[in-house]
């Protein structure tokens, strides 16, 4: 037997026992079941947020990423909205742009770009969330969810927000997988896995307990979707299957996460603390046959609209002549994905929708 296949029996026996212990813990109470119909936000809060504070990584950046470094300032990033690269990761809008559609607020504004408006901009909260950011350090130079959480810390300081407005604020906290990127990239062993796994979600918890400490009132965090169905790892089989082994590893975090929520609210004595399911939401879009009137179907979902022309390049790479060496689908509203990470605007709609159907 190689390891890799010592390392699945492993994982495989970690989790059948685990599932068995999970098998009855929901982290949504029955009380949840509002009538959605009479309020756009009684699917999520029973009260009217005014704010969002948003920390994480690249599923939830509306532009704090630099310039020159991120894809996300790189044509054809931006194409449905705004109609030009801004710094989203997609074609257009990301979660962000559609949990603060669903509040009723304009999306907030990226804490790089505070200074740049005015003040009346800051009232509906601010993003501070850093495409390729994890919650601990990772490949990319830029604030980690601790500093992103230190700089939310200095502005409350500043008296920009008060008590009250806080009190009324949500916070969407996005960690989408960075952490484990890093971790490959960093030769990180099979054996080291689970124990690295434990670590994050640790730490995440840390993390969201301290902004809610700052009075934030909800804290809405967002499980991991299926890293083994992105187009990264599923070109191998041309985009027809996901790698089960990622996914896996996956379930053993949102596991985790889901324990430590469940324990969160029993502490608060309140549900505090809400998970948005992307793992699940992502998996119901990919199954969906059309059947949900006013659903997006995506005839291969997990193929990316945008991609390098081969291996050597992705999605916006140029060559030194500035010739595109990507190609862009017809209708990225017909594709899940954009890139071979990030869903494009239409596969965040999507997701979003199933994310409400399972509140």
């Amino acid at each position: 037997m190689d390891r890799q296949q010592q390392f699945l029996l492993y994982i495989f026996s970690c989790f059948s026992f685990l599932l068995l212990l999970s098998e009855n813990t929901s982290v949504y109470g029955s009380s949840h079941h509002h009538h959605h119909h009479h309020h756009r936000h009684r699917h999520l809060f029973d009260f009217r947020p005014s704010k969002l504070f948003v920390f994480g990584d690249s599923y939830a950046d509306t532009g704090n990423n630099r310039n020159s470094v991120a894809s996300s300032w790189k044509v054809p990033y931006g194409i449905t909205f705004p109609g030009k690269p801004a710094g989203r990761f997609s074609d257009g809008r990301v979660l962000t742009d559609f949990l603060a559609k669903s509040i009723g607020i304009k999306s907030p504004i990226p804490y790089r770009w505070r200074k740049v408006v005015g003040i009346e901009h800051w009232k509906n909260g601010m993003n501070f969330a850093y495409g390729g950011t994890g919650v601990f350090s990772t490949l990319v130079p830029e604030p980690n969810m601790t500093t992103q959480i230190d700089f939310f810390q200095d502005i409350i300081h500043e008296k920009f927000y008060s008590g009250s407005d806080l009190h009324s604020s949500v916070a969407l906290v996005s960690v989408a997988g960075n952490d484990y990127s890093n971790y490959i990239a960093t030769n990180g062993t099979t054996q080291g896995w689970q124990p690295f796994i434990t670590k994050v979600v640790n730490q995440l918890v840390m993390n969201m307990k301290r902004i809610h400490g700052m009075g934030v009132k909800k804290v809405v965090v967002t499980a991991l979707q299926p890293l083994g169905c992105l187009p990264r790892s599923t070109f191998t089989s041309s985009f027809q299957q996901c790698n089960g082994t990622e996914n896996e590893l996956v379930s053993f975090h949102n596991l985790l996460l889901q324990q430590a929520v469940i324990k969160l609210n029993n502490d608060t004595k309140d549900s505090t603390f809400v998970i948005l399911d992307l793992y699940d939401a992502f998996m119901a879009v990919f199954k969906n046959k059309g059947e949900k009137p006013g659903s997006s179907k995506f005839e291969n979902p997990l193929k990316p609209c945008c991609a390098g022309i081969s291996t050597a390049y992705s999605c916006g790479s140029v060559d030194a002549n500035g010739a595109k060496k990507y190609a862009v689908c017809d209708d990225p509203e017909a594709a899940f994905f954009w890139d071979t990470v990030h869903p494009t605007q239409e596969g965040w709609r999507a997701v979003y929708s199933a994310l409400l159907q399972e509140l």
